[in-house]
């Protein structure tokens, strides 16, 4: 963990990955410091990057995307520049969630999302088949999202 990380900063951390609505009251009192306090710290942790973003977790089957697919994908080839036009081509591509460069039988896995069955094939087409480049892909279909998040034990 970074060193320059106080237990004020990992309890701010801690609460922010919990709820990012709690109040800034609430916050400080938790922390034990004043809220402009906690606001300059917000700051800094966002400056230096530890934070990343702020996000809102939308439930995706209420919004019609009911499966979501782990799919492995090998390159024919793994040149830098072929590693990174595949990088590339899954950060935009919006029902990539997560991808992940790995080591092991797959060059590649990622967390997909779909709608139903079709809106998966026309993803492999635009990801799999129209790229040259993959060897191949399998797929594991989702039963249950036992657990998701991105949340880290601080």
């Amino acid at each position: 963990m970074d060193d320059n990380l106080d237990d004020a900063d990992r309890t701010i951390l801690r609460l922010m990955q919990k709820d990012r609505r709690i109040g800034l009251e609430t916050m400080a009192e938790e922390c034990g410091l004043s809220v402009p306090s906690v606001q300059r710290r917000l700051k800094r942790l966002k400056e230096t990057g530890i934070i990343q973003q702020e996000v809102a977790i939308l439930d995706a089957a209420r919004l019609d995307f009911k499966m979501t697919l782990i799919v492995l994908v090998e390159l024919e080839r793994e040149s830098l520049q072929q590693l990174d036009m595949f990088r590339k081509l899954a950060r935009a591509e919006p029902q990539v969630q997560q991808c992940y460069y790995v080591t092991g039988d797959a060059d590649f896995i990622l967390i997909c999302t779909a709608r139903d069955m079709q809106d998966f094939e026309e993803l492999t087409h635009r990801l799999f088949f129209e790229n040259s480049n993959v060897r191949r892909f399998r797929t594991s279909v989702t039963m249950e999202r036992t657990k998701v998040g991105l949340s880290l034990p601080i």
